[in-house]
């Protein structure tokens, strides 16, 4: 969920990837694939047999390798590295033609405004389900003041989703929810060393800024942030349902995950390690998911 001064880092940050690539952690080597004419055919039971990511850096990937970049191969949604239960491994398992036609196009740094455009890629992509996970960076603003509105948060995700169902009629969607990033500060404000990285890389910090802190207005800040992403959840909810039966909501399941330190990384204490990302799978993707 990297707003627009990562961007930077990530950039002067890219040639660890060189590194990276090969090892068991290593960031995804391969360049996103566009191209148009993917098989839409289910499997057993009616599994997918292509699919596509939506969202933010949590999707990406972002700081689940060795280095603090994007990370497609260990995300939650169409990660295909051997210690990933991604959505995409669970449904190879069911139907071998999804093999190859899973696609990844969270950006990190996305707002919901960006969703319309990433599900245009989806509907040329021609896959048959859908993953979104989007809205923390609509949140974490530099100020409160500066939170994306409810009501254009909500036009921005119907514009995407309006794309979704036009291009794509038949696909399934999986609209999940958007963690609680309060529940986070409430992990790590006690830990020195979370709370020094969090100053200095100056993460979400809307919620996290002076993270350490008991004055009154910076309570009502976090809680002012907290409040508007339960009011996202709720128009996200909304949104699936206005899409229809095609549209399967988590139920809040994202929202309610137990962050604790042990499932971010260290680069900054807000992005999902490995393990983080495979808790997002689990909780997204519960024994009784039906097709």
């Amino acid at each position: 969920m990297l707003r627009r001064w990562h961007l930077a880092v990530l950039a002067l940050l890219a040639v660890l990837a060189m590194a990276c690539e090969g090892g068991a952690g290593a960031a995804d080597p391969e360049p996103t694939r566009t191209r148009t004419a993917k098989p839409t055919a289910t499997g057993t039971a009616g599994y997918p047999a292509s699919m596509a990511a939506l969202g933010d850096s949590i999707t990406a990937g972002v700081g689940s390798c060795l280095a603090y970049l994007a990370c497609s191969r260990n995300s939650w949604s169409t990660g295909t590295g051997d210690d990933i239960d991604s959505h995409y491994r669970r449904i190879l398992a069911k139907n071998p033609k999804i093999k190859g036609h899973a696609y990844n196009y969270a950006e990190p740094g996305a707002e919901a405004s960006a969703l319309a455009g990433q599900a245009t890629r989806a509907v040329d992509a021609k896959v048959s389900y859908v993953t979104v996970l989007i809205g923390a960076n609509d949140a974490c603003a530099g100020t409160v003041g500066g939170m994306t509105s409810v009501a254009t948060f909500r036009a921005n995700v119907d514009r995407g989703l309006g794309r979704l169902k036009k291009g794509l009629p038949k696909a399934r969607v999986l609209m999940a929810s958007i963690p609680d990033l309060y529940r986070l500060w409430q992990v790590g404000r006690d830990d020195a060393e979370v709370v020094r990285v969090w100053r200095a890389g100056g993460v979400c910090p809307s919620m996290l800024a002076d993270p350490a802190s008991d004055a009154a207005a910076d309570e009502q800040r976090r809680r002012a942030v907290r409040d508007r992403i339960d009011a996202y959840d709720e128009e996200l909810r909304a949104a699936c349902v206005k899409y229809g039966s095609r549209c399967r909501w988590d139920d809040g399941r994202v929202h309610d995950v137990r962050f604790s330190i042990d499932l971010l990384n260290t680069f900054d204490f807000f992005h999902p390690n490995l393990k983080g990302q495979n808790k997002l799978a689990e909780v997204t993707y519960p024994p009784n998911f039906t097709w």
